[in-house]
């Protein structure tokens, strides 16, 4: 039951939201992308994908310095209906931008 209710409570913020509808749509993105795209800071952007990553729907990889979040998979199937619902809201995500430095 703890895992269904961190599932549950992760989705009650529209940021992850809209973050998830983001990473589902663009594949593995880089916190750095994901705080230039979402015009956000970028210790409150892994905040919520750490809540994100606990909650089960994203996985992390480190290259070097950066750390790219994904949708996890396999997923099992309550995250892939979820996803899937959300895909139906009306949210408006931002384009993708590159915020990283090389």
């Amino acid at each position: 039951m703890k895992i269904f209710l961190q599932t549950i409570g992760a989705l009650n913020d529209e940021t992850r939201l809209s973050l998830l509808r983001f990473i589902d749509k663009n594949g593995a993105v880089c916190v750095c992308e994901l705080s230039s795209s979402f015009n956000m800071i970028q210790s409150r952007i892994s905040r919520h994908l750490k809540i994100l990553k606990e909650s089960g729907f994203l996985r992390v990889e480190r290259k070097g310095r950066w750390a790219y979040y994904s949708i996890r998979s396999p997923l099992d199937t309550f995250r892939q209906d979820i996803l899937k619902e959300i895909s139906y809201l009306e949210i408006d995500i931002p384009k993708r931008k590159n915020g990283c430095e090389k």
